[in-house]
């Protein structure tokens, strides 16, 4: 066979072999030594192809379609920075447990480390924050090359997708020339299928569960975010035929959708709470079982270190299970699904008026934001507005920062089909809009994206997708002009440089950015107007809201709410 010959066999059964394993969507940045790959992908008409020019909103853009659908999404670059820059993602892929095959095109192993250009050091780029790498060997016509390609390939799918699911790396070299063949039709292969197992507890687990549930007498669930393929109706029969106050995390999907027999022991207002002295004492736990990731609320986090329950179950797949506060005491190795139905729930020792006093101050917690929500303008009574008006069966990304706070604070339980979703592995603001895209993308639903002006600028290239692709989604930013998270921590006690290093004001305004992308554009400067516009129809794929706020009225108007839940919380419970 010539070179081009060669080279066309052997991509084509690496794509063959992605193809074979179940792998049906890819994201591709251009690039010259990336030609072999970007044209066999563009050529196989079995996957589904994405286009991105900035790697590394190309690689959040992945990870927001590989988010939604718990599928590996293929991520194509050149060799180079190009590789470098999908680092920040596949970080958050790796703690936030979301299955990506990335293939860097690379030089040949004799332009390495030579000063050849646009080289560098690429197997193992990424160390571990990814569960797998592997430097695949120059195309040749020797007779083990391809079949050690397809096994390497079902290797990488497979280690990608077991749970724990995370990022593989593959670094793919080429020599030149680049070119290649199209063929009518993939390659067979000779490697038919990898076959990974369910996690399943033991029967010991199994009855250790039973036990703690059977003697618990002040029990709370805690729903953290969980496997996007979770079968959601499993954990729903628990929560009702255990009746216990369930701490329902936004990402955990469990605030939509949510069924009516079960509604009541939703608690979405614990974040709020918890910030009461009174009522932690209340609320104290002997007993709690906690389903998926660790939850964003830090009241919640902070509750849970304070009182040390008796017993602290986690439920996940890894055996590193997560846990930063060191307090669990028996940990569950699987993953959530068929076993859960299985569970004995009888003779309950539950002391029911504990359940009574966190569905009470449920109440009383609602109460006040609903109201809070009708009389102030802020920026968390504006993202409340969002959520209520907030259509049936769409998206919610909510952006690291203040946005997944707002969410959690007044993102209340619901029965619309409201699917929230945000970047908690490294809780970084980069790349949102790039993510947010992606949900969009697999899942052919509108979507709302609640982002800062910061994270907005921070990934204003993500935009460029939809230039490539046909969104659906409304931006709402929320502009205070710097960064409003800070304001509720220490570095605010002190103005010595509070905003040239955290305030970070950049005096700046989206219409420019919003017409650079052909976006439907407004701009908010109150409650009323930005009502009139959510209930305006959206007519163009991309419409930009941007709703100008202050942040110290912000700080304020939270505050206050927090203290007026509080003191109805003291003259219930103090008494």
């Amino acid at each position: 066979m010539n070179n081009k010959e060669i080279l066309t066999s052997y991509v084509y059964k690496l794509v063959a072999s992605l193809y074979q394993a179940g792998v049906k969507d890819v994201v591709v940045s251009p690039g010259s030594r990336s030609t072999p790959l970007a044209y066999a992908f563009a050529h196989t008409k079995e996957f589904k192809m994405y286009r991105q020019v900035d790697e590394r909103s190309a690689a959040f853009l992945a990870l927001g379609i590989a988010k939604v659908s718990a599928n590996p999404v293929i991520l194509i670059c050149t060799s180079g920075t190009a590789a470098a820059n999908y680092f920040p993602a596949i970080v958050e892929a790796k703690l936030a447990r979301t299955p990506l095959i990335v293939l860097t095109a690379d030089r040949p192993h004799e332009l390495r480390e030579v000063g050849a250009p646009q080289a560098i050091t690429q197997p193992n780029l990424y160390g571990n924050q990814v569960k797998w790498s592997v430097d695949f060997p120059i195309p040749d016509e020797s007779p083990n090359t391809l079949p050690f390609i397809e096994r390497h390939i079902a290797r990488a799918v497979a280690i990608a997708t077991t749970a724990p699911v995370g990022p593989v790396h593959v670094n793919v070299p080429f020599r030149e020339p680049l070119l290649i063949d199209f063929p009518k039709q993939l390659p067979t292969v000779s490697f038919i299928e990898s076959m990974p197992q369910e996690i399943r507890p033991n029967e010991h687990a199994m009855n250790m569960l039973e036990t703690i549930i059977g003697h618990a007498e002040k029990g709370i669930l805690i729903m953290g975010e969980m496997a996007q393929n979770t079968d959601l109706n499993i954990i729903w029969d628990f929560i009702r035929h255990l009746k216990w106050p369930v701490l329902v995390e936004s990402l955990s999907h469990l605030r939509g959708n949510v069924p009516n027999d079960c509604a009541d022991f939703v608690i979405d207002q614990y974040d709020a709470l918890l910030k009461n002295s009174t009522f932690k004492q209340v609320a104290a736990a002997d007993t709690v079982i906690r389903f998926g990731a660790q939850p964003v609320s830090k009241p919640l986090m902070q509750f849970l270190s304070n009182v040390q329950p008796k017993t602290y179950l986690v439920i996940d797949e890894d055996p590193m299970f997560r846990d930063s506060l060191a307090i669990t005491t028996h940990h569950i190795q699987a993953q959530i699904g068929s076993w859960l139905n299985d569970v004995t729930i009888t003779n309950l020792s539950t002391d029911s008026d504990y359940v009574q006093n966190w569905l009470e101050a449920n109440e009383i917690a609602s109460h006040h934001v609903k109201e809070y929500i009708q009389s102030e303008s802020d920026e968390g009574a504006l993202a409340a507005t969002l959520f209520e008006h907030l259509p049936d069966h769409c998206n919610l990304f909510a952006s690291s920062s203040m946005p997944i706070r707002d969410v959690d604070t007044f993102f209340y339980k619901t029965n619309k089909d409201v699917r929230i979703y945000a970047n908690r592995g490294a809780n970084g603001i980069d790349g949102v809009v790039s993510t947010a895209i992606g949900t969009q993308l697999a899942t052919n639903r509108h979507s709302y994206l609640l982002i800062g002006d910061l994270a907005f600028l921070h990934d204003s290239n993500g935009l460029i997708a939809s230039r490539y692709q046909n969104c659906d989604i409304t931006i709402v930013v929320m502009n205070n002009n710097g960064g409003g998270i800070f304001s509720y921590l220490s570095q605010a006690t002190v103005e010595d440089y509070y905003e040239e290093l955290f305030g970070t004001p950049s005096d700046l305004q989206f219409s420019d950015l919003a017409r650079m992308y052909d976006a439907q554009y407004d701009v908010i400067h109150s409650k009323e107007k930005f009502v009139q516009v959510l209930e305006s129809p959206k007519v163009k794929p991309v419409r930009i809201i941007e709703v100008v706020t202050n942040r110290s009225v912000n700080v304020q108007s939270h505050r206050n709410l927090w203290d007026s839940i509080s003191k109805e919380l003291d003259e219930k419970w103090q008494a």
